[in-house]
């Protein structure tokens, strides 16, 4: 797999990474074995940049990581976040980010990581005095740079002028496209490596595509408006559409939907989330894929921006996003 900075002067990542909040069962059960599996599949593609958070399974995300690492000898950049509470409030305050960060290490079993975000921002708190906080946290070689996540232009300009950023991560795909503006350009214009999340809609651009009726009790995405039965018919409608063009080439969902990112942000590290390696295998190779002008032409005709129906988060789970347009 291809491989860029993660940042200005960091450490060589690939261009598709591997979002492990799947790791803590938030879309459903796992279990160990099975991340393992995934793990070894992604490290078998030349996956080497894994991005997960002390809050993903509180805890378990992590630890299941970090016995895989210890079990490997894995080589990989690995990125976690703190800044939202067990209680789902947000701390920002260097105590809560200091603990948090020190608790992440020993699941992991590392000495440092190589980025650390804040999840959230919290908003009451200054912004200057986080990112100080951040910035004795790389000085003091507890983390090799730091990220922010859901966060406006304006905030992540007022930050990297404080101490430069490492990386921004927001959800963008076909069908979250608010990063088209203002948040992508400002990223390049920096030398901040933009990292999408949930580049496959999660799961509605999956294979197979993600089906409502089979999300268990404790699904994240239960409470996701565009998944409900007053939208999905027609999400799912268009998507159909989408997957349709995709056979006619030969091609898998997932792997044109991460080529489309890929095109669309051009220096960006997407992170497609999964637990299974049958998933992952579908979307390995898309930064081999080429997407032509006509094939292009063809998806923004199917999935034009804003065709989704429904919001991307319910009012909980929008809370401290910050909205920027």
């Amino acid at each position: 797999m291809k491989r860029q900075p993660l940042g200005d002067g960091g450490p060589s990542i690939s261009v598709i990474g591997l979002g492990c909040m799947s790791f803590g069962g938030i879309f459903g059960p796992t279990d160990e074995a099975e991340s393992f599996a995934c793990l070894d599949a992604a490290a078998a593609a030349g996956v080497n940049f894994l991005d997960t958070a002390n809050i993903y399974g509180m805890g378990v995300s992590e630890t299941v990581i970090g016995r895989w690492l210890a079990s490997r000898r894995a080589d990989m950049v690995i990125a976690t976040k703190a800044g939202i509470t067990r209680d789902r409030g947000f701390d920002n305050s260097e105590t809560h980010l200091r603990s948090e960060l020190e608790a992440s290490l020993r699941r992991l079993g590392v000495e440092r990581v190589d980025l650390f975000y804040i999840h959230r921002r919290e908003q009451a708190r200054p912004l200057e005095e986080v990112i100080e906080t951040l910035k004795s946290l790389i000085q003091e070689g507890k983390i090799g740079g730091y990220g922010l996540s859901e966060v406006a232009p304006a905030t992540l300009r007022r930050a990297h002028a404080i101490h430069p950023c490492r990386a921004v991560q927001s959800e963008y795909s076909l069908w979250t496209r608010q990063p088209e503006l203002g948040l992508v350009q400002t990223c390049a214009a920096l030398g901040v490596t933009f990292v999408p999340f949930s580049p496959l809609a999660r799961g509605a651009l999956g294979t197979p595509i993600a089906d409502p009726a089979t999300f268990g009790e404790g699904d994240f995405r239960r409470r996701i408006p565009r998944f409900h039965a007053a939208h999905w018919p027609e999400n799912m409608h268009q998507i159909k559409a989408f997957s349709d063009f995709c056979a006619s080439r030969g091609w898998a969902v997932p792997a044109v939907a991460l080529a489309w990112v890929l095109h669309r942000a051009p220096g960006s590290v997407p992170i497609p989330g999964t637990r299974s390696a049958a998933h992952l295998a579908a979307w390995a190779a898309a930064d081999q894929l080429a997407l032509s002008p006509g094939d292009l032409a063809q998806i923004d005709r199917l999935l034009p921006p804003g065709w989704a129906h429904g919001d991307r988060y319910d009012d909980q789970q929008a809370a401290n996003v910050e909205r920027y347009c």
